[in-house]
């Protein structure tokens, strides 16, 4: 998906520009590609829409 998540197969050690590392023991480990990630670099979902739309007529009328 564009502007989705990397999969990796992990584990997987990952040094980031400031030198540190990042590590993961789960066996498949997405990564952020977006950098909206408040867990970076794992990917927390941050690159999907957050707000619903609106709802329909039929979907209010059935309320």
């Amino acid at each position: 998906m564009p502007g989705g998540p990397v999969l990796v197969e992990g584990p997987v050690e990952i040094t980031l520009d400031d030198g540190s590392t990042a590590r993961s023991d789960r066996f498949l480990v997405a990564l952020c590609a977006c950098r909206r990630s408040r867990s970076y670099p794992f990917c927390d979902t941050s690159h999907r829409r957050r707000t619903r739309p609106p709802p329909t007529d039929a979907e209010a009328d059935a309320d």
